[in-house]
């Protein structure tokens, strides 16, 4: 217990004020989400076209996963690759990043915080709702605008009461960070949102969407199985009681009854007229923008073509280019660097980047390793090794490969 003391201890520690990086006067003031990020979370566990909308851009961004390039003109270069490489490995930053993209794509914000005791050994991904305000300085004398995030406060149900981190001990993953506020914006806030123009009010696209999906089964129950009026000519008040016990306790999909005598029988009937289709679907097109990927479409619409995909496909490259390009000088400025700097090495020199992908490796041409067995370049053994991977079929081994 001591020791995980010991490792927190430096994040709730601020640091003396030096320099001239702080004004003489400064206000310090407090922003919080305005849709609280667990209840935009909510949406995404449980509303299919989010979900699956946000985990394609996710997958999109870091899915193909990363490789780690060094300054080869470095003295240092490959002890100072193999330590970055060996913390990637320890922390596991692969998945980390690929936790961390979900939940900053879809509410524009994740926190990870930095054990570090004396140095930085591990990184602890925060619940999205630990953080309830972010306290950012503005500059004093009548301006006020904000430069430089002075803590994070966390939730009573996460530490004591007045427990803040400071900004040192936190990566604080933001996209989209408009206004004054000190959090971001990912792509379901704009669902989760109401609209309001001259006193008018507009229920957020989630309520709609939701209430139109609660309402659909009772339609289907109530029209599948149609309630049938039935006029009946000189009936006694007590056999009008019975139609209406046997009416009630119909099964769902409708039921017939029948009475002897005279009458006229209706069937309720939904109205032709009520044309609801193109309402419903201008409510689900501005859902599909909110959440701002068409791939959803290739597998829900018809119609859709190799070309429609491809245009797809260049329309979300346009999106993630630029979270891809975030999160690499992200991870290069609070974690490698400090990695390196801690081992000795000088950050600026090794030059240790983040590279989406897999690393290229050279295409193998079968003339050009037939010429360099011919040129002495490559011994008989290796060659053989390497031809059996262009398919052919070497039976009798040479006295080295026997061995």
């Amino acid at each position: 217990m001591n020791n995980i003391v010991k490792k927190l201890v430096e994040a709730f520690t601020r640091s003396t004020r030096s320099g001239t990086a702080y004004p003489s006067t400064q206000t310090v003031t407090e922003t919080s989400p305005d849709i609280p990020l667990a209840d935009v979370m909510k949406l995404y566990e449980r509303d299919p076209t989010c979900k699956a909308s946000v985990d394609l851009l996710a997958s999109a961004t870091v899915g193909m996963g990363f490789y780690t390039t060094a300054n080869e003109e470095y003295p240092q270069m490959e002890k100072a690759k193999q330590t970055i490489d060996q913390f990637n490995e320890d922390v596991n930053l692969d998945a980390l990043l690929n936790n961390m993209a979900r939940v900053l794509i879809a509410c524009g914000n994740d926190f990870w915080l930095k054990i570090t005791p004396k140095k930085l050994v591990s990184l602890q991904k925060l619940p999205i709702d630990a953080v309830e305000k972010v306290k950012q300085a503005y500059i004093g004398e009548g301006l006020k605008i904000p430069y430089k995030t002075e803590g994070y406060k966390l939730r009573h149900s996460y530490a004591e009461a007045d427990k803040e981190l400071v900004p040192e001990a936190v990566i604080h993953w933001r996209i989209n960070n408009i206004g004054n506020s000190g959090f971001g914006i990912g792509i379901l806030q704009v669902l989760l949102h109401t609209l309001i123009f001259n006193s008018n009010r507009r229920p957020s696209y989630a309520w709609m969407k939701a209430k139109i999906e609660r309402i659909m089964p009772s339609i289907f129950e109530k029209y599948a199985g149609p309630d049938v009026l039935t006029l009946l000519e000189n009936a006694k008040d007590e056999d009008i009681k019975k139609f209406e016990s046997a009416i009630r306790n119909r099964p769902e999909e409708g039921a017939w009854l029948f009475y002897r005598g005279k009458g006229d029988i209706k069937p309720v009937m939904l109205d032709p007229r009520a044309r609801f289709e193109y309402y419903i679907d201008h409510i689900i097109n501005q859902f599909y923008l909110g959440c701002e990927t068409p791939l959803p479409r290739l597998f829900s619409t018809p119609g859709f073509t190799e070309a429609s995909a491809k245009a797809a496909l260049e329309l979300q490259d346009m999106l993630i280019n630029p979270i891809q390009r975030y999160i690499k000088r992200q991870v290069e400025r609070d974690v490698f660097d400090v990695i390196l700097s801690q081992a000795g090495f000088n950050p600026t020199e090794a030059q240790i980047r983040l590279n989406w992908g897999s690393p290229e490796t050279p295409e193998v041409v079968m003339a050009d390793l037939i010429k360099a067995a011919e040129l002495g370049f490559i011994r008989s053994e290796e060659f053989r090794k390497n031809a059996t991977k262009f398919g052919w079929e070497l039976w009798q081994e040479t006295e080295k490969e026997a061995k």
